[in-house]
């Protein structure tokens, strides 16, 4: 995963932290599924995700605007995913959408 190439400001950031129990049980997969078809939805701006050891992850999804986050949301495929991640694959999860505002960043090197 890399730092997601991302417009000028203002955009939305859509906040997923989650605590995993060791058990993969098709999460992977699934996680991969749903990483691939939010690329296809209007509105989708990029993603950028860490997990630690422990089993507690980030996700950060990026997005135009509130109405691309809606449609994301009534995704048939991804409310699918939902439904079951939230019986099968989490112990807690927190969801927070944020409007990003200002952004700003330089790589190591860059002048």
């Amino acid at each position: 995963m890399s730092f997601s190439k991302l417009p000028a400001p203002p955009y939305y950031a859509v906040i997923f932290c989650s605590q995993r129990p060791d058990a993969d049980d098709g999460y992977v997969e699934m996680a991969d599924q749903m990483a691939e078809l939010a690329t296809t939805m209007p509105g989708y701006l990029g993603r950028e995700s860490a997990r630690g050891s422990d089993g507690f992850g980030i996700t950060v999804s990026y997005w135009q605007d509130e109405v691309a986050i809606a449609n994301w949301k009534a995704n048939m495929d991804h409310k699918a995913a939902r439904d079951y991640d939230r019986t099968r694959w989490y112990e807690h999860y927190e969801l927070r959408v944020a409007k990003v505002e200002r952004a700003y960043g330089k790589p190591k090197g860059s002048a």
